[in-house]
């Protein structure tokens, strides 16, 4: 037979029937449905009753702000294909005509990616 005490896998209080062994178990550590009681639940209202202008503006900033996050992406690429034109010149000076164009196309794409950005949070803030 299997003991199951109250505190603990082995209790010493019960009395052991006649050819009965006494075993350890581990008692479960969810109680049964029986020994819950009921606990009473409230409600949380997690929207406003009506939503203000403030809180839509301030939407708006945030969703602004996170838009333009990618005109720092955008500097740091112009940074980057003008610091490889003078390496590029520096290593190789016959090359500069042809290294002028590639920076040029370099910057304009980088620079098209920093205006996107900038033309969404612009969208953002005013067309919505």
């Amino acid at each position: 037979k299997v003991d199951r005490g109250k505190s603990s896998g082995i209790n010493a209080e019960w009395p052991l029937r006649p050819g009965c062994t006494r075993v350890a178990v581990a008692r479960p550590l969810i109680q049964p449905l029986a020994s819950v009681q009921s606990v009473s639940v409230r409600s949380i209202q997690t929207t406003p009753a009506q939503l203000d202008e403030s809180m839509e503006n301030a939407a708006k900033f945030i969703g602004a702000g996170c838009a333009t996050i990618g005109v720092a992406g955008s500097g740091a690429g112009i940074g980057s294909v003008f610091g490889s034109l003078v390496e590029g010149y520096a290593r190789n000076p016959s090359l500069k005509q042809q290294l002028f164009q590639y920076c040029i196309l370099g910057f304009a794409l980088s620079e098209a990616m920093g205006l996107f950005c900038l033309m969404l949070a612009f969208m953002i803030l005013f067309a919505l």
